[in-house]
């Protein structure tokens, strides 16, 4: 090949299809950058209202009713279209306004289109309004560190996923000095109303801003942001208001379409189990979404396993006349025989592969993890109530960690009245896996919260499910399906009778198209033994090559690969859906914001249903809040929602779990949910919607 010289090269890279070929901008980037996702029809007006309604009721909280007075009497706003408005309104809803926004906690997609929303109906309103986006999250609103949003930058985000534009960052405004500051930055700035676009953390910092500014007048938005799924809201009558938040949708598809890469491979190359971690701190929405998206064949729900009854146990307690209160409750080691069972069905069927999707969270929901972390959280958040030092600092191995946590063991041995760490406790935690107990130990988010992500639950359990099954595996009950008709083949050629030899091999010959190994032939020596007890081998025969083959292939392999996904997702670019949603999101924050609210979050309401009943409603956060356990102490929080084990999307997943086991000759049932795009022919929204909606009350 001829030598490329320097000129060369540089008229090679000037050629069209060379820079065609290298840009930044894809083809796909700029489609999306042209799709216009359609607004609600009440924002087809020229102005919008907000008309309040009591048919909304919420159970307020003493605590948040004494902490914000100025917001607990909020009510649900229903966001209506307006030809004109009367001239003091009008002048009010057209004057000019700085508003600020500012990204808060983890991506997730669609966030760039809030702002799109924001920016052009606050331009409509007015085209000398003025957005401003404070860089890398809570900090920028701290010490005034943002940008002016422009046209241009916001037409060159448009329907992108990230939060690229501004950044984001996991900080607080939770302090006077912190609320201070921010007051100083919007005053300077000349802001009429902040949006905090976040999690159920950050829409409760938001209401606590809105608060702070009250006599400012400076009105405080939240827009619900999490890919978790688990800000839902339901009022005390179980009408719903916000049926799932931004991003949770496209990071569904997103692991759900990568997942169903690992079925093709899992069913090509049939020796591997993909174990596949998804995000989901504390519910499993995620997972379950996942679940209907790809029909893995094993899936495990974490709201599921809590009121969990082993019957079994139970029984034995009953027969030995005792009471075993650890029967009732998940336990780790119970999780994963449940696996188990589904691993060792399919083996059956000659099914050595497989992909099993377990939630982020899913130790939340297992007893005895649950109260080791309950237990530690409590121990580390008095270690740094009482000490100078902070217990991460102060023990930073876990070799120091363990020991103090024994010296804590010796003191409930010397003082009846400390149950918080006894000897059991000890040797329980001892009993488990370096890393762990390294994991459990591990630093607190910044919230208080137990880093689920920094745990290796996939190799908690499959340790605990290879363990299993080596058990199984001796004492014959864990063996691979072989098809009959191999068999027959394979014996026939070798000059073998298969009439003779199969009943004395198999425990099922003659039965099924699969055939399974007698429990007693665990090994060449007792196939052996075996075949001379039929009178087909003589202790001084030598076993046939062919029979020894056969039995080799009977024999599983239990290998897995261990995959996470979270990042991945929330960092997707959206979906339709997630683009339209967020869209509309934005434009319902602006609608609040000119119509003087503060303190609400932003919904959609109807989101379950066709886009031509979507209604914008604006959510009152106070009277959503509640005490709740963070670093040792009660605070105000919005309640997460977990998967709702009466709901139909539930119901549906739980009625295919047995089809999507496929334990049983033929094909897996595993589906391909497709690329995300923004237009096309994109699924409009979550599987979990489309069939809670099937229920859902009247509307009106």
């Amino acid at each position: 090949m001829a030598e490329t010289t320097a000129s060369d090269l540089g008229t090679l890279l000037q050629h069209p299809v060379v820079q065609r070929a290298v840009e930044d901008c894809s083809l796909e980037l700029k489609a999306r950058r042209e799709y216009r996702p359609p607004a609600c029809e009440v924002f087809h007006a020229a102005y919008t209202v907000l008309e309040e309604t009591d048919r909304y009721r919420f159970t307020i909280d003493k605590e948040a009713e004494r902490l914000l007075p100025n917001l607990i009497r909020n009510r649900v706003q229903v966001v209506r279209g307006r030809a004109e408005l009367p001239p003091d309104v009008l002048r009010d809803y057209t004057r000019r306004r700085n508003i600020g926004i500012v990204f808060s906690g983890g991506p997730a997609p669609g966030g760039h289109n809030v702002i799109a929303g924001l920016f052009d109906a606050a331009k409509r309103a007015n085209p000398d309004n003025r957005v401003f986006g404070f860089l890398v999250g809570p900090d920028g609103v701290v010490e005034n560190e943002c940008l002016e949003i422009t046209r241009e930058r916001v037409d060159a985000y448009r329907n992108l996923g990230g939060f690229t534009m501004l950044k984001t960052g996991r900080a607080k405004i939770d302090s006077k000095k912190k609320v201070d500051m921010s007051r100083q930055t919007c005053k300077e700035l000349g802001l009429d109303a902040l949006i905090i676009v976040g999690g159920d953390d950050s829409n409760t910092n938001a209401a606590f801003l809105a608060q702070e500014m009250f006599d400012d007048r400076i009105q405080v938005i939240g827009v619900p942001k999490t890919i978790d799924g688990d800000i839902q809201v339901r009022d005390d009558n179980g009408h719903l208001l916000c049926a799932v938040s931004f991003g949770f949708h496209t990071a569904a598809r997103a692991f759900a379409n990568a997942i169903a890469g690992l079925s093709n491979d899992a069913s090509s190359d049939i020796k591997y189990y993909h174990v596949c971690k998804v995000m989901g701190r504390v519910a499993s929405h995620l997972a379950l979404e996942v679940a209907l998206q790809s029909h893995p064949n094993i899936t495990v729900i974490g709201e599921d396993l809590v009121d969990f009854v082993d019957e079994d146990r139970l029984g034995k307690a009953r027969r030995d006349r005792t009471t075993d209160y650890t029967a009732f409750g998940m336990t780790l080691r119970h999780l994963s025989r449940m696996i188990c069972d589904g691993i060792v069905k399919r083996a059956a069927a000659g099914k050595n592969y497989g992909v099993i999707v377990i939630p982020e969270g899913v130790l939340e929901f297992i007893n005895e993890v649950e109260v080791f972390i309950m237990k530690l959280n409590t121990i580390i958040a008095e270690y740094n109530r009482t000490r100078d030092r902070d217990f991460h600092s102060a023990f930073p191995s876990l070799e120091q960690k363990l020991e103090f946590l024994h010296r804590l063991a010796q003191r409930s041995r010397d003082d009846s009245s400390f149950k918080l760490w006894n000897t059991r406790d000890e040797d329980l935690f001892n009993d488990l896996p370096e890393f762990f107990q390294e994991g459990l130990l591990t630093e607190r988010d910044s919230h208080g919260n137990f880093q689920f992500s920094q745990i290796h639950t996939e190799r908690v359990l499959m340790g605990l499910v290879h363990d299993y099954l080596n058990i199984l595996k001796e004492k014959g009950l864990y063996t691979l399906g072989i098809q009959s008709a191999y068999v027959a083949k394979t014996l026939r050629k070798a000059g073998l009778d298969p009439d003779r030899f199969g009943p004395a091999i198999f425990q099922n010959y003659g039965a099924g198209d699969y055939l399974l190994t007698k429990t007693s032939i665990i090994s060449a020596k007792t196939l052996r033994q075996a075949l001379e007890r039929a009178g087909l081998l003589q202790p001084q025969d030598p076993l046939p090559h062919v029979v020894e083959g056969i039995y080799k292939k009977t024999v599983p392999s239990f290998k897995t690969q261990e995959h996470f996904y979270g990042y991945d997702g929330r960092g997707n670019d959206p979906t339709r859906f997630d683009c339209i949603y967020t869209y509309n999101l934005g434009l319902t924050a602006f609608s609040l914001i000119a119509n003087g609210a503060t303190g609400q979050m932003t919904a959609i309401r109807n989101l379950e249903h066709s886009f031509a009943e979507w209604e914008p409603i604006g959510i009152p956060i106070a009277p959503l809040m509640h005490l709740e356990d963070r670093k040792g102490r009660l605070a105000l929080v919005l309640e997460k929602a977990l998967v709702d084990l009466g709901s139909v999307a539930f119901n549906v997943f739980k009625a295919h779990q047995e089809r999507w086991l496929a334990a049983g000759p033929g094909e897996d049932h595993f589906r391909r949910p497709g690329p995300i795009r923004c237009d096309g022919n994109d699924e409009d929204r979550p599987i979990t919607l489309m069939l809670n909606a099937l229920t859902a009350p009247p509307r009106s």
